[in-house]
């Protein structure tokens, strides 16, 4: 089994290299690449909790996925939103937790120039939206029009009104009345009583020496090794951040 985590922001490859430096999560294709590498044919577990990113970074994403010949399977853990919605939409089977949430919307970009620049960027917007939209259209059966009236309002679906809407199939269930599991001949005290009992016995002082808050040093905080990458890119040495 294959496990690939669509987390923090979809980029393309040369951003996902700074965001592995900075230690920070992202998702880019040449990551997902390696990751089915790893067996061609076996079964892939997508596991969804994106605000999404860059949509040509998402449909590459969305292909590999699509072309791979195991079976894949999409959890939306939380929120699919934009260029994660699409990738979502690779899933043999989509499901979403009770508590998850999808968002689609037209695409958008910053631009700059004269009357010709601002139509061509249009343009450009305008066919993007129609390749995003194809996606959904494959999954939900929807024509071109409902689906792109969808995006234009920026729809937020719940669970249940990603699955009536066949963006999704199944809502996750998960079991409340799961029991712990113990290996004992005796009755084991509840976990939540003994954290109660510790908190009365820090407050009491009567502690044992493993449950007593340990003494917090009084030295300056000293930078992490991500604050000195993040003062390498601004321009700063560390003294100066």
């Amino acid at each position: 089994m294959i496990n690939i985590d669509v987390k923090g922001d979809v980029v393309d490859d040369g951003s996902g290299a700074f965001y592995d430096w900075l230690g920070i999560p992202s998702t880019h294709p040449s990551a997902v690449s390696a990751a089915l590498a790893t067996n061609p044919s076996d079964e892939v577990t997508v596991n969804v909790a994106s605000g999404g990113g860059d949509v040509f970074a998402a449909s590459e994403i969305y292909t590999m996925l699509k072309n791979h010949v195991g079976k894949v399977t999409v959890n939306v853990q939380g929120l699919a939103a934009s260029a994660a919605s699409v990738i979502a939409m690779s899933g043999d089977k989509i499901s979403m937790s009770p508590t998850a949430m999808m968002m689609i919307h037209k695409a958008s970009l910053q631009t700059y120039g004269n009357a010709d620049d601002l139509n061509h960027d249009a343009d450009v917007l305008d066919k993007a939206d129609q390749a995003i939209a194809s996606t959904y259209e494959a999954k939900t059966g929807m024509n071109e029009g409902q689906v792109l009236d969808l995006m234009s309002k920026e729809t937020w679906l719940t669970a249940k009104d990603a699955v009536d809407k066949g963006f999704a199939d199944e809502v996750m269930v998960f079991d409340e009345a799961q029991a712990v599991v113990t290996n004992s001949a005796g009755s084991m005290i509840p976990k939540a009583s003994l954290n109660k009992l510790a908190t009365l016995m820090i407050k009491a002082g009567d502690a044992p020496d493993n449950l007593a808050p340990k003494p917090q040093p009084n030295n300056e905080t000293k930078p992490t090794l991500r604050d000195a990458k993040l003062a390498i890119l601004m321009g700063k040495t560390q003294k100066e951040g």
